[in-house]
């Protein structure tokens, strides 16, 4: 058995019965049972449709992100979470990038590197090189002025762990930037880069090794094996290229709000919803969800 979510964006709550009336006059659906009034749904489904991906780019035209997926084992017991442009709204390099006045040499090489284009280590190094002689403080405030949280992310962290589950942060980015978020959010533990330092000021140089593609990968094992799991009981949500490996050994790959490359290999795409979407995924209701 299987299970259809059908998820709009929370701001616009605009889901209605009539969706899944419009699925049921092409595919055989189940019971259907909301999740949030508006926001998010879910219909057994006996079979997976072929035509499932034409229906998921004519929901894409209405707003709404369509879901197919077993529905055994959707409740998982860890969270791995990349950072930027996911669980916060912004790439910290970036705006890192953007004090020291070359923020917009940084984005392009940002925004290649997470589509696949560049090799991510490569990116990193060429693009902390510019930020030499940067004065460390910057980045307090470049997060008290420049980075907000992804609307529910408090709310997913917060959930999957009063249920049993445990969250991980894992970022390409920086630590200064992982530990600020993972103690606003309530992650359990995260992983990040390391900027080299002199005095109070940053050199430029990545303190190897570099936490990229790989090193996602190894820790969602890590992770999982240190609490007798394996990689199937997680549900791992990200945006970037440097994310598809660990989306792809997860139990449940979220790609959210991804660049093309990744979302063309991702089968869970969310493009409407927001972090909440991870919870509705799993099958969590509305009055499950815990606000913190």
């Amino acid at each position: 058995m299987h299970v259809l979510t059908l998820l709009a964006a929370p701001a616009r709550a605009d889901l209605t019965d009539a969706a899944v009336q419009e699925v049921s006059r092409s595919w055989p659906l189940g019971p259907a049972r909301w999740l949030a009034p508006g926001v998010a749904l879910e219909v057994e489904l006996p079979v997976v449709p072929v035509d499932r991906w034409q229906a998921w780019e004519r929901w894409q035209r209405e707003g709404v992100d369509l879901v197919v997926q077993p529905a055994a084992g959707r409740r998982k017991q860890v969270l791995l979470a990349d950072m930027d442009s996911t669980m916060v709204q912004q790439e910290c390099i970036d705006e890192l990038a953007a004090q020291a006045g070359v923020g917009e040499r940084v984005a392009q090489i940002t925004a290649r590197a997470m589509n696949g284009e560049l090799d991510f280590a490569e990116a990193l190094h060429a693009r902390v090189a510019l930020l030499a002689g940067l004065p460390t403080s910057v980045v307090d405030t470049v997060l008290s002025e420049r980075i907000t949280m992804t609307p529910g992310g408090a709310e997913l962290v917060a959930t999957m762990r009063a249920y049993g589950g445990y969250a991980a942060l894992v970022s390409g980015g920086f630590t200064p930037f992982t530990r600020a978020v993972a103690g606003r959010l309530g992650f359990d533990e995260h992983r990040a880069n390391t900027l080299e330092v002199d005095g109070e000021h940053f050199t430029g140089r990545v303190v190897e090794p570099v936490v990229g593609r790989e090193a996602k990968v190894a820790a969602l094992r890590e992770v999982t094996a240190r609490l007798g799991l394996t990689p199937a009981d997680a549900v791992a949500v990200g945006d970037g290229a440097n994310d598809l490996d660990m989306l792809r050994l997860a139990g449940t790959g979220v790609a959210l709000h991804a660049k093309p490359v990744v979302a063309e290999q991702t089968d869970v795409r969310v493009n409407h919803g927001d972090l909440t979407a991870v919870l509705y995924l799993q099958g969590y209701a509305q009055d499950e969800i815990v606000r913190p």
